[in-house]
């Protein structure tokens, strides 16, 4: 793997606490990947996660993302390395830089890189945390009423570059 300079932020923890960037590397739990660029883990059984995993790939033209079902042995060792439940997947994690980004942030950095018009959403930076994890999550929790897969969410052709398993 090429050597990364440390992020200026670090990796935000679902209890409040927080981990120095790439600390994943150090944890004899997560297998080692490829943490070169970004990468999105979701709920690969939700209808609503995989949506949004299509979007991006659909919308990411420089191919900058790569895709993570949370339910993949290296996805579940990530959301027990940040202190998320493997079992319940309430959010999605953005890997970026040596840091993890959950909620309402990662959506926004998401947005942010897919360039116009999508960047525009950024501006949502604005409104306090707070009240941006808290649409987040009623949305999360209400995630399904949309519908659940039957199996988990896969590439498609030509885009097997751009998830990790």
């Amino acid at each position: 793997m090429p050597a990364h300079r440390a992020a200026a932020y670090p990796c935000p923890m679902s209890d409040g606490d927080t981990l120095e960037p790439y600390s994943w590397r150090r944890d004899p739990a997560v297998p080692a990947f490829p943490d070169d660029r970004p990468i999105i883990v979701f709920d690969g059984y939700c209808a609503f996660c995989s949506g949004w995993a299509r979007f991006i790939l659909k919308r990411d033209r420089a191919r900058r993302f790569r895709l993570l079902p949370a339910q993949s042995p290296l996805g579940a060792a990530l959301f027990r390395h940040f202190k998320l439940d493997p079992a319940d997947y309430t959010t999605s994690i953005l890997i970026e830089d040596g840091a993890a980004f959950l909620k309402s942030e990662g959506i926004l950095r998401i947005f942010a890189a897919l360039g116009l018009p999508w960047s525009l959403i950024r501006i949502g930076r604005v409104l306090p945390t707070g009240w941006r994890d808290r649409v987040y999550d009623v949305i999360a929790r209400n995630r399904f009423r949309l519908g659940r897969r039957d199996s988990c969410y896969l590439t498609e052709r030509g885009d097997e570059d751009r998830f990790l398993a």
